[in-house]
């Protein structure tokens, strides 16, 4: 309070002009005599004191030397189960780590139709439903990381795994290696369509869905025959492998499998199953070839069905009354006679020639007749068969 109320004295007492004082400084106590000094200096460091206490100011009585700074190291040591953390990774905490974990690494191409199956209890219910021997040699198409080749080595005799990308090719075998039944094992890189398979008793796959139906009619003309097929395909081709007469899903591809084998529908699997998930849900079939196989030429059967399913629900008139028909079997007429050492190169004119198998035509499938009115999507198996013989009593051919 008294240096304040002095200094203001003194300012005042100075003139207005005067900025700068001229000659030596003079300190502000040699104004005031020797107590005054004394009372100013207590009446300070009380201020300071006050000012300390009501921790306005910050004061460091500590030397920094003696400050220790906190590093990752120590952090991480003091952080909980630390220890027990240390002594895992010491013992080698990796190996107890199942393969397949490292395999899931690997990005699936989706170009190629891969989604791998990651859900281990549908793999054991596939597994389960081929109802594998000890003696059996079985054929894996797309083995992919491995996850279902792994539990069907432990069940088979031997098994030869067929795979197109060389990725999956080096995973599969390094995941066999060093195990028991790696002797087992054996993959061959290529094109399943365009490879000639083995011998084998059963066929397991989880094919790309866009290989499904040429694979199919593979698996049906190959020889010699195979016990069973479990494969996963698109749920909505699945259910054509087994759709009846009169269903919307009912086709070509129905009567042909049905004709050579049976099918059954074994489950159901999500698309979260997969790995990355497909935009379709999927099911597992059973496809069991017919021993002895029926009695008839599957080309010119299947010649037959593809022009019926063209127009499968015109008449049966209809679908064949087509001048690009009607053309190309009369070429097949003239073949078949020409093999049979008949006249089958006649002069006969293109009128005449087309107007013969117009006819014959009429007469099977026109008015009046057993099939007038009919449609492909209507007919059975039997049905077909008699269709193919009255046509082929007629020398009218399909192939």
């Amino acid at each position: 309070m008294l240096s304040n109320l002095c200094s203001r004295r003194l300012i005042k007492a100075l003139p207005a002009s005067s900025t700068h004082l001229q000659g030596p400084f003079v300190p502000l106590t040699h104004l005031f005599s020797q107590e005054s000094a004394s009372s100013l200096s207590q009446i300070a460091n009380f201020a300071t004191k006050n000012k300390t206490a009501a921790g306005r100011t910050k004061t460091n009585n500590m030397p920094k030397s003696s400050k220790k700074k906190r590093s990752r190291a120590d952090v991480a040591a003091s952080a909980p189960y630390s220890a027990i953390s240390a002594i895992a990774n010491k013992n080698g905490g990796n190996r107890g780590r199942d393969s397949s974990s490292s395999s899931n690494l690997i990005a699936p191409n989706t170009n190629l139709g891969q989604h791998f199956l990651k859900n281990p209890a549908v793999v054991t219910a596939i597994v389960a439903k081929s109802a594998i021997k000890p003696t059996d040699v079985v054929l894996e198409i797309g083995p992919g990381t491995g996850n279902m080749t792994v539990p069907l080595l432990e069940q088979c005799k031997s098994l030869v795994a067929i795979e197109y990308d060389t990725r999956m090719v080096r995973e599969v075998l390094k995941r066999v290696e060093g195990s028991t039944h790696d002797h087992k094992l054996r993959v061959i890189q290529g094109d399943a369509i365009k490879t000639a398979f083995p011998f084998f008793d059963v066929c397991v796959a989880n094919v790309p869905y866009q290989i499904s139906s040429p694979l199919v009619f593979k698996l049906l003309s190959h020889r010699p025959m195979f016990r069973c097929a479990v494969m996963m395909f698109q749920e909505e081709f699945a259910l054509r492998l087994t759709a009846k007469p009169g269903e919307a899903l009912y086709c070509r591809l129905s009567v042909n499998t049905q004709l050579l084998a049976k099918v059954d529908q074994l489950m159901k699997v999500g698309r979260n199953n997969f790995r990355p998930p497909p935009k379709v849900e999927s099911r597992v079939v059973r496809i069991e070839l017919r021993n002895p196989p029926p009695p008839v030429d599957f080309t010119e059967w299947d010649g037959m069905v593809r022009l019926l399913f063209n127009r499968k629900n015109k008449t049966l008139r209809a679908g064949l009354m087509v001048k690009a028909t009607i053309k190309m079997l009369e070429e097949n007429r003239r073949t078949h006679a020409s093999l049979r050492g008949g006249d089958g190169a006649d002069d006969m004119k293109d009128v005449d020639m087309e107007r013969g198998i117009v006819e014959i035509i009429e007469e099977v499938v026109g008015k009046g007749s057993k099939w007038d009115g009919k449609r492909a999507s209507k007919l059975d198996l039997d049905d077909f068969l008699t269709l193919l013989a009255e046509f082929n009593k007629r020398g009218v051919h399909f192939a």
